[in-house]
């Protein structure tokens, strides 16, 4: 590999690892600012003391202010130019970052809104019936592909139908019933509050919140909107599965 190849291959690197390398930029120029501070407060201490006792040998009035910052101040350029740099690294990588999350939630937008025009592609040619048919078949892979004798099954009290929800894979005992009146509660908060959290809608089935569902939800740009797929369970139990017409949105408190 010549140099020019590594050249690149680094400079790739700090390209892809920007908002990474300035974070760390920021750790270290905190840690050098305080320490370049107190260096630079006992090397003016020293100074200050030296001259005041050179005063008094030569009989000379003490300093003043203006005078002792006059003798020091130079001794504080370094951890001011540190400090500068510092601040900018941890803005410049907060900036990346925010712009990082911005971009990614338009290419969820823009990918959303592909699948929302695919499906309705979908249900124009094939028709309702063989569009849940297909929807259906989907499930039953994703269940086939998670066994529920692998996972926990959560017993909510609300019913003792074997259900499992999309978004966090959670095998649940419930009913269709539970999850409708649920769906409901979850819309009339949303039209009165505006916005309503995914957590919420689990709190209202029975379930505990998760790391990130407190995170996203819907408002009244998209109302809740459970779907139902019916399948058969790796235990040979009928096993419905829980999607979302609209799925919960990151920035779904922000409309407002």
């Amino acid at each position: 590999m010549g140099l020019a190849e590594i050249w690149r291959n680094t400079q790739r690197l700090a390209q892809e690892n920007k908002s990474v390398l300035l974070t760390a930029v920021g750790v270290a120029g905190t840690v050098s600012t305080a320490v370049l501070t107190g260096r630079a407060s006992f090397k003016a201490a020293e100074m200050i003391i030296e001259g005041e006792n050179n005063r008094i040998d030569e009989h000379q009035e003490p300093a003043s202010r203006k005078e002792m910052i006059k003798l020091v101040w130079p001794l504080y350029i370094p951890p001011v130019g540190v400090g500068i740099i510092t601040i900018g690294a941890i803005i410049t990588a907060n900036r990346m970052d925010a712009q990082k999350a911005a971009a990614l939630a338009a290419a969820y937008g823009i990918s959303e809104r592909s699948f929302q025009e695919y499906r309705e592609k979908v249900v124009e040619r094939l028709g309702e019936s063989k569009e849940l048919a297909l929807r259906d078949e989907i499930a039953q892979d994703r269940v086939n592909r998670d066994p529920v004798q692998n996972k926990q099954v959560i017993i909510t009290g609300n019913g003792d139908v074997l259900c499992k929800d999309n978004i966090s894979g959670r095998y649940f005992q419930s009913s269709v019933e539970t999850i409708r009146r649920a769906e409901n509660t979850v819309n009339h908060d949303i039209i009165h509050h505006m916005y309503a959290s995914l957590s919420s809608f689990y709190e209202h089935i029975g379930l505990p919140p998760t790391r990130h569902s407190d995170e996203v939800g819907w408002n009244t740009n998209n109302l809740l909107e459970v779907t139902f797929s019916t399948t058969m369970s790796t235990d040979d139990r009928p096993c419905i599965v829980l999607d979302y017409a609209v799925g919960p949105k990151q920035d779904y408190a922000n409309l407002y």
